[in-house]
């Protein structure tokens, strides 16, 4: 059915018959929709929308926390592996996380190029001062999101998963709201 827009009309047409000149030709008409109009500003909703500079801030801190979740991870993986007495070798990582040897291949090179881990030849990956730094400060993270939500009556599985995704898109001051009611409701969770 060709469709064709005039004005403020819009004829749909349709043939009726073979197509040829003896045939006739049936028009139906319909408004033609409304583009580009605006609703008058008394009967146009509220907009839900924060401001322009508010929203961007917003989209601009989750981009950066999606950035740093990765190197998060294996940071804290490794110290974790560290602590528990054994070499962070490529072969744990890849089972921990669930990922590829060559996965996690890339992504210690990220790291050792950002200064985060050091690879020796035929041994596991160890942290620089500066990725044990960042490893602590991501449990600490991981452990206040988790004691929070376990305040909140959230079950100590869920809580931990819960908490791995949240820890790296948490604010500074979100952090300090939750330490805060943990200090008052909650001081033995």
């Amino acid at each position: 059915m060709p469709v064709v827009l005039t004005g403020t009309l819009r004829a749909v047409a349709s043939d009726v018959g073979c197509g040829s000149c003896c045939c006739l030709r049936r028009y139906r008409w319909f408004p033609a929709p409304a583009y580009n109009t605006r609703m008058p500003d008394s009967t146009r909703p509220k907009s839900v929308l924060p401001a322009t500079q508010v929203h961007m801030e917003g989209f601009a801190q989750v981009r950066e926390a999606r950035r740093s979740e990765l190197v998060e991870d294996y940071v804290e993986l490794i110290a974790d592996l560290i602590a528990d007495g054994r070499e962070a070798r490529q072969v744990d990582i890849a089972s921990r996380l669930g990922v590829a040897q060559p996965t996690v291949a890339k992504a210690l090179k990220r790291l050792v190029k950002e200064g985060w881990a050091i690879q020796r030849p035929y041994r596991g990956v160890f942290l620089t001062p500066a990725g044990e730094q960042l490893a602590r400060d991501v449990r600490a993270r991981h452990q206040t999101v988790e004691r929070f939500l376990l305040a909140l009556g959230v079950d100590a599985d869920s809580a931990r998963r819960d908490a791995e995704g949240i820890e790296h898109h948490v604010s500074e001051a979100t952090l300090a709201a939750f330490e805060a009611f943990l200090a008052k409701a909650a001081p033995h969770v």
